[in-house]
C-alpha cells in the first residue's frame, strides 16, 4: 500500500482483504493510527508515501479532481510573480468549481471553458507519474480570466495588481497575448492592454 501514490475503496479492499463493513471498520483504524490519509470521500494515500515523496500535494491536486491542472495564485507565487503568500493549492478544471481540505492543506478548483483549457505542462514527479501544471504565463492569463471587469472600481483592481514586472520578458508578453488572442474574449483583450500598459510605465 506504501508504494501507490494514492488507492480507492476497492482497490483498498482488494489489498486489505475485507469487505463491506470489515473494510469500513478497518479503514476507519488505519485512518485513527495514522497509516491511511483521507484525500476525499473514498479516496486515500498512506503517511509514508506522503512523507517520502516531495511535491505528493502537487500530484494529489490532479487526482483530487480530473481533469484538472494546477494554476492561478499557486503557480504565480511559486513563480515569483506574485509576492502574496498562498495557502491553497489552485487549479482550473472543465468542471464545476470544488473546494477540498484534507490534512495536506486546500485545494480548489474553478472552472473554464473548453477552448482555454490548455497551456500547462506534464511535469515528472515519480517514475510514470506527471503533474500537469500551468506554465507561468497561463498561470497568469487563468489568474486575470477570472478577474470581473463590470466598473471602474473593476478597473482600478486591475490596475492595482501586484505583478512582479521584473520576472516578465517579451516570450512570456507573447505567450501571454497568444492565450488572450485563443480565447475570442473583449474582456480578456482589455484586461491585456491594462496589464501591459502597467508594465510599459513600470519598466521605463
Amino acid at each position: 500500500m506504501e508504494k501507490k501514490p494514492y488507492l480507492t475503496k476497492k482497490e483498498a479492499a482488494l489489498l486489505l482483504g475485507k469487505k463491506n463493513s470489515n473494510l469500513n471498520k478497518k479503514i476507519l483504524t488505519l485512518l485513527k493510527n495514522d497509516y491511511l490519509v483521507s484525500l476525499k470521500k473514498g479516496l486515500y494515500t498512506t503517511k509514508a508515501y506522503a512523507s517520502a515523496n516531495k511535491g505528493a500535494e502537487e500530484y494529489f491536486s490532479n487526482i483530487l479532481y480530473y481533469p484538472s491542472y494546477l494554476s492561478l495564485e499557486y503557480v504565480l507565487q511559486k513563480n515569483g510573480l506574485i509576492p502574496e503568500a498562498v495557502f491553497a493549492y489552485t487549479s482550473v478544471s472543465r468542471k464545476a468549481p470544488r473546494v477540498f481540505h484534507n490534512s495536506f492543506g486546500t485545494f480548489s478548483y474553478r472552472k473554464i471553458k473548453e477552448n482555454i483549457f490548455n497551456g500547462y505542462l506534464s511535469v515528472d514527479y515519480a517514475p510514470g507519474l506527471k503533474v500537469k501544471i500551468a506554465t507561468p504565463a497561463k498561470a497568469l492569463f487563468d489568474y486575470l480570466y477570472f478577474k470581473p471587469l463590470h466598473s471602474v472600481s473593476d478597473l482600478e483592481k486591475i490596475k492595482d495588481l501586484r505583478i512582479n514586472y521584473g520576472l516578465i520578458n517579451k516570450d512570456f508578453w507573447e505567450e501571454l497575448e497568444g492565450y488572450i488572442k485563443n480565447s475570442h474574449s473583449p474582456k480578456m483583450n482589455k484586461i491585456f492592454r491594462l496589464v501591459k500598459k502597467d508594465y510599459d510605465i513600470k519598466s521605463t
